[in-house]
């Protein structure tokens, strides 16, 4: 059964806005190499909860969380066929998986991934 493994936070000024979380929450967080992405740690891997990352705002204007998944593939025909939409196809994440941004039929942006260490 997918779970919620990831979350995304858009953002105006991703560099603001890690600050922010950095201050209010105490979030380490780091740029992802040259990637306009920064890679949030919110607490322990022995504590529950999951962690995230803040990127620049474009066609995904809210906080996404993002459902693990064994195929990207075969999630996005049961989503489609269940009445959701694909707002971004599937890309590869190099080295991660593979991510796809869809939709639920009240257009509540969310997104699924496939973890695959040879993606690229």
């Amino acid at each position: 059964m997918p779970r919620i493994i990831h979350f995304e936070i858009p953002s105006s000024n991703p560099v603001r806005a890690s600050e922010f979380y950095k201050k209010a929450f105490g979030w380490k967080i780091k740029q992802w190499g040259k990637e306009q992405y920064w890679m949030v740690t919110t607490g322990k891997d022995s504590e529950p909860g999951i962690n995230g990352g803040i990127m620049p705002k474009k066609d995904l204007k809210t906080t996404v969380n993002t459902l693990g998944v064994a195929s990207v593939d075969k999630a996005l025909k049961k989503i489609l066929a269940a009445g959701g939409k694909a707002l971004r196809p599937k890309i590869a994440i190099p080295t991660m998986g593979w991510i796809a941004y869809c939709a639920d039929p009240d257009g509540n942006a969310f997104g699924i991934m496939e973890m695959d260490n040879k993606a690229h």
